[in-house]
């Protein structure tokens, strides 16, 4: 079971700075901070608002940044909260988790100096961060034996290398290997999320809404993981395969994790956003693999929309939720969000619907994206203010 409660400490440990305490603190704040920043430079970009001269370009800074400064980032800071629970044996913090900060934010800071800094420092200081954390995250798996929680390392390397590919497409101006490795890293962050969604979120609804848990269908849950596997490797295209084919694995991975939601019982969520916000960010996985393949074998919904239903719908969604939920129970608080997390969750949900299908009710194409940025910012701001006096002071319990 993918437990992230804290697990007991030694009293007599010396603690660091409550910031440093846990790798959640300074990843998911900053992160969320980042996704701001970076979606109104976008936005702005666009527009016409905004000139800079960015590493890789404006676009290709825009797709890496979502997804590497961003979705990653949320995810190892997640994966090093969540490995002391599962091995009891302390997890990166204090200087070491600083010093993994610092190069995280000086990767961000350099890629708006490509012309003033050598771009191989540029690229070795971003390629760095996710080896690092992978490091960090094998020391407490290895030393605790729980090789069931081993499959998260070469994720997160398999990460890191496509970290490798967007850099190279960078520098050889390759638009077509940067598609292929930003399509391959929201395919395999979607793989992550299955995961994380299948062992938690039914425990989740459970204990969130006082209702008993769904028990797992084991045949449901392989054809779970197989079919999502599938749809990653076909779907970055790294190899030939003919559209339906790749229609078909995705059209039938998106049945399958429809099924395996709905089960899940959205109904009974109503009453708990830190719930349906999680229903309704998996919701948002079976559409985007629906559209992926749709967007294969007909022109009824095009590839950026699957990508969007998948990033600002399913991950953004998700994301938002857990960081909301870890910090709160990481800080020895109640697992409640009140009104403003509740505006905040259905802003993202609004930035989704707006992103995907504002094309169909809004004329100009701008509108549709500064209003998807704007609501994002309203999601994400929220979390921010309320969070960051959380996130910097001590446990309370």
């Amino acid at each position: 079971m993918l437990n992230i409660s804290d697990p007991n400490q030694s009293t007599t440990e010396k603690k660091p700075l409550a910031f440093l305490d846990f790798a959640f603190r300074p990843f998911f704040l900053f992160a969320a901070i980042f996704s701001i920043f970076s979606l109104l430079i976008w936005d702005g970009i666009l527009t016409g608002n905004v000139t800079m001269n960015l590493y890789g370009g404006s676009m290709w800074w825009h797709i890496h940044e979502m997804l590497f400064a961003f979705a990653a980032t949320i995810i190892v800071g997640f994966l090093l909260t969540a490995v002391q629970n599962w091995s009891g044996i302390r997890s990166l913090h204090g200087a070491g988790l600083g010093a993994l900060v610092i190069i995280w934010l000086l990767a961000r800071i350099a890629f708006f100096f490509p012309e003033q800094l050598p771009r191989t420092l540029i690229a070795a200081l971003d390629i760095s961060f996710l080896p690092l954390a992978a490091i960090a995250l094998a020391i407490p798996i290895i030393k605790a034996k729980l090789w069931r929680n081993l499959m998260f390392l070469p994720i997160l390397l398999i990460m890191a290398i496509t970290n490798a590919v967007m850099h190279c497409s960078a520098a050889t101006y390759n638009m077509l290997l940067m598609l292929q490795g930003a399509t391959f890293m929201v395919l395999l962050i979607t793989l992550v999320m299955c995961i994380m969604g299948g062992r938690v979120f039914p425990m989740f609804t459970a204990n969130g809404t006082k209702t008993p848990r769904v028990v797992a269908n084991p045949l449901l849950e392989k054809l779970s993981l197989i079919s999502i596997i599938l749809a990653v490797i076909a779907g970055a295209k790294f190899v030939e395969i003919p559209s339906a084919v790749t229609a078909t694995l995705f059209i039938t991975a998106s049945i399958i994790h429809a099924i395996r939601v709905f089960r899940w019982k959205f109904s009974v969520t109503l009453k708990t956003p830190l719930v349906w916000s999680l229903h309704i960010s998996y919701w948002c996985i079976a559409v985007g693999l629906l559209m992926f393949g749709l967007s294969e074998i007909t022109n009824v919904v095009s590839q950026s929309q699957a990508i969007h239903s998948l990033t600002v719908g399913a991950m953004g969604t998700m994301i938002l939720s857990m960081i909301a939920r870890v910090s709160l129970g990481h800080t020895g608080r109640m697992i409640v969000v009140g009104k403003t997390m509740t505006i905040a969750f259905a802003a993202i949900i609004l930035a989704f619907v707006v992103r995907v299908f504002g094309i169909y009710f809004i004329d100009t194409y701008s509108y549709v994206l500064t209003t998807s940025v704007v609501l994002w910012i309203i999601g994400f701001a929220s979390f921010i203010i309320i969070y960051v006096p959380i996130l910097f002071k001590p446990r309370i319990n």
